[in-house]
């Protein structure tokens, strides 16, 4: 047993702390490589099924608005929900979750109304928020801050790839007459249930404080001396005041840090402008294009293309980032995202200029890959900045942006329809490109001037003082 025990009279007396020592195999930092990368991968996987499960609905709308007999707006709010039910996880367990995860789809499947199939979607966005909500902090948990770069990336390519990557799939199912929208939803109960099997294979513990508790009471077990406890047995604070801390702190950060706020406002729009495109690139191809079913989904893969660009981006943004740290801090986080800034409106300005009948298909495609290349930077750096700026309240502030990004996800696909309808697809667009154009000082104002900002704020303050 290498985890020491620490005489702290300022504590306890005469109670001793269960600590890592340097090199405890125990400390999930110091896994092996193969066994942080493997368990990186599987939680990532799980982010990627949930993101999949997300997009991927709305290719069954035809099969599911004829076997349901429910209108398209009826349809259109399982996709709306879905992202509301991220906003209201709270650190569920991976198992736990994967269950119902798995569950909520297979009920989705069997569903004979609407009512129930928006339910499922509802509960099963609550248990995927986990693939959403976890996983950085299990990637921070298996990693140092100088090794995070590749795994929070991957982490945020899985996250968005697979929202381009589920409605490829998803559009061939429903082609399919002998299977169409419900197996979309056995697609996914599947992949579900085989993310649960990783997770129960090569997965373990890896929050610092459960370790260390499960470690204290193993000693207490085995030499029958009740001192041995770890800091946060310690430490405990009751479930009312963690619930009151939960469900407070992260709106104080959005309504009271200007870091924060700013941030969360730029990746929500960006994330709910992605909603608005995952729900009309349907409508707008089969319109305009005249693309079948399979073909309008194949259409997707911009979404996946513009990511992996994003991915492959961000190794120029870190190493950018170790050679300013210094003298930028955190802001140098947000090199790539200032040229981010200027590519969100303009890919949403070529699509936008380019839906019309008589311009080839590609080009509204190219727009599409530029919005997604500039949404991965845009998402990658609300994580890597705030854990940054935020230190021991990162989750806090995360949990800020992305509350406001999974409710305006939720918000914006409910008046698509109506918007193109009366704005058209071309002005419609271009709406959302002006808007991203009024949002370009946010990340040059933060890169410049960032470090002023925090100065005020006396979160901000406190954690860089530790």
């Amino acid at each position: 047993m290498i985890a020491s025990l620490e005489y702290d009279p300022n504590i306890i007396t005469p109670e001793h702390r269960v600590t890592f020592e340097d090199g405890d195999k125990q400390n999930p930092t110091n896994f092996s490589r193969e066994r942080k990368w493997v368990m990186t991968l599987v939680v990532c996987l799980f982010t990627g099924v949930s993101a999949a499960a997300a997009s991927s609905y709305n290719s069954g709308f035809p099969s599911m608005i004829q076997d349901l007999k429910c209108t398209e707006f009826q349809a259109t709010i399982g996709l709306s929900v879905y992202p509301l039910g991220f906003g209201l996880g709270r650190r569920p367990l991976y198992l736990i979750s994967g269950i119902g995860f798995m569950m909520m789809h297979i009920l989705a499947a069997k569903a004979e109304s609407i009512q129930t199939v928006i339910v499922a979607r509802l509960l099963g966005g609550a248990f995927g928020s986990t693939g959403a909500t976890m996983v950085g902090g299990t990637i921070a948990d298996l990693w140092q801050p100088k090794e995070r770069g590749l795994p929070m990336s991957l982490f945020a390519l899985f996250a968005l790839g697979a929202t381009g990557l589920g409605p490829v799939a998803g559009s061939w199912i429903e082609a399919n007459p002998h299977f169409q929208w419900r197996w979309i939803q056995w697609f996914h109960a599947i992949a579900a249930g085989v993310v649960l099997v990783a997770l129960v294979l090569f997965t373990k513990e890896t929050r610092t404080a459960v370790v260390l508790t499960a470690v204290a009471k193993k000693l207490r077990k085995k030499t029958g001396d009740k001192r041995y406890l770890a800091r946060a047995e310690l430490e405990k604070p009751s479930i009312k005041r963690l619930l009151i801390i939960s469900c407070t702190r992260p709106l104080y950060f959005l309504l009271t840090e200007p870091v924060v706020t700013s941030i969360s406002v730029w990746v929500g729009f960006a994330w709910g402008v992605l909603y608005c495109m995952i729900e009309s690139i349907a409508a707008i191809f089969q319109s305009l294009h005249h693309f079948n079913t399979g073909e309008t989904g194949t259409v997707f893969l911009a979404i996946f293309l513009g990511s992996l660009l994003g991915f492959c981006t961000n190794f120029h943004q870190e190493r950018l980032y170790r050679a300013n740290v210094r003298e930028r801090g955190p802001e140098a986080r947000l090199q790539w995202a200032c040229i981010a800034a200027i590519m969100f409106p303009a890919g949403m300005l070529v699509y936008a200029w380019t839906s019309l009948a008589w311009v080839p298909w590609i080009v509204m495609t190219i727009g599409m890959v530029v919005f997604m290349w500039a949404t991965f930077i845009i998402y990658l750096a609300a994580f890597t900045y705030l854990a940054d700026c935020y230190g021991t309240y990162a989750s806090s502030a995360i949990a800020a942006q992305s509350l406001s990004r999974n409710l305006l996800g939720m918000a914006f696909p409910l008046f698509t329809r109506q918007m193109f309808a009366a704005l058209t697809y071309k002005w419609g667009n271009v709406l959302f490109g002006c808007v991203a154009l009024l949002m370009v000082p946010i990340p040059w104002i933060l890169f410049h001037y960032g470090p002023a900002i925090r100065s005020r704020s006396k979160v901000s303050q406190r954690t860089m003082e530790h």
